[in-house]
């Protein structure tokens, strides 16, 4: 499988990138990875780089986007940070990447058992950790349900993987928002901007 060029790239709709997400986490999963050399790929890439998505994931050691949708190199820009949220500098990333680099669709990619999420149920205090937590909060609070105060930390999961869902969609409505660039193109039809839950379990990626 050769890099993708600026004609594949060009090539490629915004729900069709989403296809190729979904197309590549099945091979994760079923162990049936692309044919693919990675040192051809640098060689293919050395001269500009046209990725067909921007994805943004934990720093998870468990949740790799090019691992877990079976990408290679070339394919995604993947930013990463603890609890995947969105600031300035991701958001000009995005920017970057989808204006100017051409991507056609941004993915934010939250995932099960998430510690950051964890820390925000709980409501730990750490060095700098504590500022990055307050960014996950809002969606400690957007979850109603149980509303039992003890039930309300990171010994619940479901309360913990409900909260990662919730912020995975904050975080969508944060990039609308905060960045007239990306909400002008999906609007104009340019790009997608969607979300999604990674099983660290069994590897599957849900689209929400």
């Amino acid at each position: 499988m050769k890099a993708h060029t600026k004609e594949t790239q060009a090539s490629i709709t915004p729900q069709g990138a989403v296809e190729l997400l979904k197309e590549g986490n099945s091979r994760f999963q079923k162990k049936m990875h692309a044919d693919r050399d990675l040192l051809d790929q640098v060689a293919d890439t050395k001269s500009g780089q046209f990725p067909f998505a921007t994805i943004l994931s934990c720093i998870d050691s468990r949740v790799s986007s090019e691992l877990i949708f079976d990408q290679g190199i070339g394919d995604i820009f993947s930013a990463r940070v603890a609890g995947n949220f969105v600031n300035e500098d991701i958001l000009g990333s995005m920017e970057f990447a989808c204006k100017l680099a051409g991507t056609k669709l941004v993915l934010v990619l939250g995932h099960t058992a998430c510690g950051a999420v964890k820390g925000a149920c709980d409501d730990a205090k750490l060095g700098n950790l504590t500022a990055l937590i307050s960014k996950i909060k809002p969606a400690v609070a957007a979850v109603k349900e149980p509303a039992d105060t003890s039930l309300r930390n990171s010994k619940n999961i479901d309360f913990v993987n409900e909260v990662a869902v919730k912020n995975v969609h904050m975080t969508i409505e944060n990039i609308r928002s905060e960045s007239e660039v990306l909400k002008e193109m999906e609007d104009n039809g340019e790009i997608l901007i969607v979300g999604g839950m990674y099983d660290i379990g069994n590897g599957k990626v849900t689209f929400l």
